[in-house]
């Protein structure tokens, strides 16, 4: 079944979101220690993929400047749910930014996550840098007539907000 995503409104979407985060972040990968809530998280759109009646992923999106400059961070899909997931919430977010006039989102993406970006549109910008002590990659992405879900995804439930 194809996951449902939407933008997290409810205090339960809200709380399985982070508890995704957490899993990844915090537990599986250990970058964390405790929690990965900073205070982007206060104004950050929060986008969720659910399959089956369980959130399965997450990521979040938050706009930059004034001017459209979107950032999208903290991407995770549950290990049980890969295998797609992660493509759809990135093709959600930047279409949900490009809808709020977002004209470019950057990322700064595992450097192991760094060609999943490429093959979704994605440029790799600058040197690697160390985040938490993980080597990481900046990506952008234009919004700006930025291509609707393939047909391979037109099942997705497409929630704007």
């Amino acid at each position: 079944m194809r996951p449902k995503l939407r933008i997290a409104r409810s205090e339960p979407d809200l709380r399985a979101h982070y508890s995704v985060r957490r899993s990844i972040f915090v537990r599986e990968q250990g970058i964390f220690a405790e929690t990965d809530l900073d205070e982007w998280d206060d104004s950050a759109l929060h986008i969720v993929a659910e399959t089956d009646g369980e959130i399965v992923g997450a990521v979040r999106i938050y706009r930059l400047d004034d001017f459209g400059l979107w950032k999208g961070d903290r991407l995770a899909v549950l290990p049980h749910a890969r295998g797609g997931v992660g493509m759809l919430l990135v093709r959600f977010a930047v279409e949900s930014a490009g809808l709020r006039g977002g004209y470019v989102m950057v990322a700064n993406v595992q450097e192991a996550n760094a060609r999943f970006f490429e093959r979704l549109g994605w440029s790799v910008r600058g040197p690697k840098t160390d985040y938490h002590g993980r080597p990481h990659r900046e990506v952008s992405i234009s919004l700006r007539g930025a291509v609707a879900p393939d047909a391979h995804a037109a099942s997705v439930a497409w929630i704007t907000g």
